[in-house]
Parts: structure tokens; sequence; C-alpha cells
């Protein structure tokens, strides 16, 4: 089978090439912006035409889009998500391969949802921000291509290689500097949000079925269980060896910005901004339709997405 990947050198890319690499029955073709694809080529900027003549050329059996931004303003965010997208499906639809397209969504397009709920693919779609709003966008205009295609909407997408711009990322970074210049204490606001932590490695799981299934519409990729941030940090601070006390504040933090370098000293603030995804306080999946239709579940719990997460931090102390 040959695939051809969008966005190889990504956080979630990477992991999935490294899984379809892995099938022997694979041949694996990678297009994206960086040196290290096989083909440069910018979704956001490239003319339809032009990749619909590399299709014909390399004729794949199926196109996999982990390509996109997750942070950006809201123009940039349409470019890379949205404008994207209809890029490669204009491109899909006038060659003459007839690829199934596995194209990457995430959780953050259905919004907010009320505490306890678990989501399913037939919620209504209310995102809170421009990030969701640009990849409901992009779902749509997959949904009404016309192609093979199926959606995976990715909830919090978590393990090795997560960003430090990410809440877990963030919280291993503070934990770090934290054990680094001897701070009995570290402040940490905003954890009182819950979210359905799954790991990269069993997203990449999830695109490899997807891209032997038959199954087209939404699929929601997340493990089914809503975590605390306050005991996903909890759990970070015991596998870290972190041996003081971890503070929640009550509200938000007040915003400091200190100088480049600055060492978080003793009753210092961990630099904190809100859940960036728009969802509010909960969300949870309902993963009903990946168990039935593509034979998948979660095998890897937080417990070893933090343990990896924080192994990366470590190195950098």
């Amino acid at each position: 089978m040959r695939v051809l990947l969008l966005g190889a050198g990504g956080y979630l890319g990477r992991f999935v090439a490294d899984r379809l690499l892995a099938d022997p029955a694979v041949q694996l073709t990678a297009l994206g912006r960086g040196d290290d694809a096989d083909v440069r080529f910018d979704l956001s900027t490239g003319s339809p035409g032009a990749l619909t003549r590399f299709l014909d050329a390399v004729h794949p059996g199926v196109v996999v889009n982990c390509a996109g931004a997750i942070r950006g303003t809201a123009s940039e965010l349409a470019r890379h998500n949205t404008v994207a997208t209809a890029t490669l499906c204009e491109s899909m639809r006038r060659s003459g391969c007839r690829a199934r397209l596995v194209h990457i969504g995430c959780a953050a397009e259905y919004g907010p949802s009320q505490t306890g709920s678990s989501i399913a693919e037939d919620a209504v779609a209310r995102p809170g921000g421009p990030y969701g709003v640009s990849k409901l966008a992009a779902t749509e205009l997959v949904l009404g291509s016309g192609l093979d295609a199926i959606v995976l909407r990715v909830f919090s997408p978590t393990g090795p290689g997560t960003p430090a711009g990410s809440p877990l990322g963030r919280l291993a970074d503070s934990l770090r500097r934290a054990m680094q210049h001897g701070d009995s204490e570290l402040k940490l606001g905003g954890l009182g949000v819950q979210r359905d932590f799954v790991d990269v490695r069993d997203v990449a799981r999830a695109v490899h079925a997807a891209t032997l299934s038959a199954a087209q519409g939404v699929v929601n990729i997340g493990t089914g269980h809503a975590v605390r941030l306050r005991d996903a940090a909890a759990a970070l601070a015991r596998i870290s060896g972190y041996g003081g006390t971890l503070l929640e504040l009550e509200g938000p933090p007040a915003p400091r910005h200190p100088p480049a370098g600055e060492a978080l000293a003793h009753g210092h603030l961990a630099p904190q901004v809100p859940y960036p995804d728009g969802c509010g306080a909960w969300q949870q999946a309902d993963v009903r339709t990946a168990r039935d239709r593509l034979g998948w579940r979660a095998r890897i719990g937080l417990e070893e997405s933090l343990a990896d997460i924080w192994m990366e931090a470590a190195c950098r102390m």
C-alpha cells in the first residue's frame, strides 16, 4: 500500500510516520515544508494543480493529512488548517488516483461540553476559539468533498514529544526549573480543567487502523476518561521525584513575565495561561465508534505518557 503522509515533521506526524514505516506492507512518501520531507510542498500556499500532478505521478492508495497549525493568529490558523485542507481536497478530487483520505481533526472542534458528559460524534460542534473554528471548517470541507474520507477527531494528545508550550509540557518544565533552583514550593493555577488525554502513540495506531478501514465520517480518538489537570500535576511531581509542595491557586494567577533566564525563586509563580483549546472546564470522548468501526482503543495509560514527558524534560536539566 502506497501512503502519502502530509505533516510528517509535526508532533503527531512523526509518530504516524514511525507507525506506518513499521508496517512492511506500507510504502511511505512524506510531503511537507521541512527539509526532512521526501518532497517539499506547502499546502497553505501551494497550488491545487501542482499537487494534483504529484498525486497522479505517485498514485497513492491512501493520503494521511497531519499537516496544520495549533498556534497563530486567526488568519494564520485559517490558512494552515482550512485553506490547506481545501487545497488537498480539490487536488484529490482532480486526481485520477482515487485515494482514501485520513484527515486529523481535533476535539477543539466540539467546544465546551457539559461536565460529566461524553461527547459523541453527532454532538453539535460549537468551537470556542479560532483554532477550533479553523479545524471544524477543515473537517466540513473533508466531509463535503465526496472523497472516500475519514476524520479522526483527536482529543488531548500527550506522551513523548509533547510540546513545551502545551499544558502538560508547561507543568513538566515548571517542575524541572523548580528542582533546578531548589524551590520548595511551586504555585500553579488553572488545575481544575479536565481533559481526555490520549497518548500520541495510540493516536498513531488509530491512524494506521484508519488507513486499513473502510469507515467514513468522524471518529473520536480518546481514552473515554477525563483526567483533572491537578491529578496529572500530582502524578508528574511524583514521577519526577519533586520533594516540594504543589500549591494550587484559587483563581488564575496574576500575569508575570520574568526576564529570560531568571530563576523561579521560592514563592514565585510558574507561568500559566488558560487552557488553549477553548473547550471550557471539561471534555471527555465517547470512543465507541473507534472501537466498533476501527477495532481501536487506547492502550497506553497516562502514567506512562507522563513518565515519557518527564524523561524529556529531565534531559534539559
